[in-house]
């Protein structure tokens, strides 16, 4: 299977089991606008036959978007890229630090990987300002490039369109024969859980409420959508007009190391 190049808070590698029953066997396009570190894209491009004739990635977070792109186009260059890393907190902090406009893509790759592979807990939080600001994390002997999964992942990006922005510039054109997954920041399941600080602006409340009037929309053009968010009394206030189904996952990014086990997912289905 090909898995994530890079681990993502929310990640749905552990959920895929409760994800994967509700997928179509056959689509016209496959589309995630919350791509995150797109475990179920991965997975679902695995399949043999494909299931879907093309994809639509979307994500509010540019140097993400950056990534993919490079790895898409020319992963052999992000490879090469990556062999200047090693894992130093001296090159940690200067990397951290740099501005990435005016980089290329590929430059911005290896910068993103680098970052992911060596931060604590492989958490991307961004400040108001957008800049990246997770500290060094410790590991033993972190593997910086993993060039079979670049390869891999970079063989499932040929059949997609990479795009950054809302999540509506990936499903405003869908309808019948198209799937849409959406993996959106959750909503918070406590004043202190707040996982919206993946890219500048955040997804808040009015955000969430966008997304339920998108899925309505998504439902009436004839379009199968699957959501996953937090199992919270909000939550299912906010999606009860849809089918749920409440599952257990595992949670393993949380700042407090004894707060990562098992949590309470909420899997919303609508559509045909």
């Amino acid at each position: 299977m090909t898995r994530p190049i890079v681990k993502w808070a929310g990640g749905k590698t552990r959920l895929l089991s409760s994800l994967v029953p509700h997928v179509p066997k056959k689509m016209r396009t496959y589309a995630e606008p919350f791509m995150g570190g797109a475990a179920l894209f991965f997975s679902l491009a695995a399949d043999t036959p494909r299931r879907f004739e093309r994809a639509i990635l979307c994500d509010a977070n540019a140097e993400l978007v950056a990534c993919y792109r490079a790895v898409k186009d020319d992963v052999d260059a992000v490879i090469h890229a990556l062999g200047a890393y090693k894992y130093e907190r001296k090159l940690y902090y200067a990397t951290r630090d740099r501005e990435t406009h005016g980089m290329t893509d590929t430059a911005r790759a290896a910068r993103l990987i680098f970052l992911n592979r060596t931060c604590y807990n492989g958490l991307w939080r961004v400040n108001a300002k957008g800049k990246f600001n997770v500290p060094f994390g410790r590991y033993r002997a972190p593997r910086i490039c993993d060039p079979d999964a670049l390869r891999a992942a970079s063989r499932a990006l040929a059949h997609a369109e990479i795009h950054h922005g809302d999540f509506t510039k990936a499903t405003r054109d869908l309808g019948a024969r198209d799937f849409v997954y959406f993996d959106p920041p959750y909503v918070p399941v406590s004043k202190t859980a707040d996982f919206t600080s993946y890219a500048a602006g955040g997804f808040g409340a009015q955000d969430q409420a966008r997304l339920v009037d998108e899925i309505k929309r998504l439902r009436r053009a004839g379009a199968r959508v699957v959501l996953s968010n937090a199992d919270t009394p909000e939550t299912r206030a906010l999606y009860k007009e849809f089918t749920t189904h409440s599952v257990t996952a595992p949670r393993p990014i949380n700042s407090d190391a004894n707060k990562r086990g098992p949590a309470r997912e909420l899997v919303v289905v609508a559509g045909r």
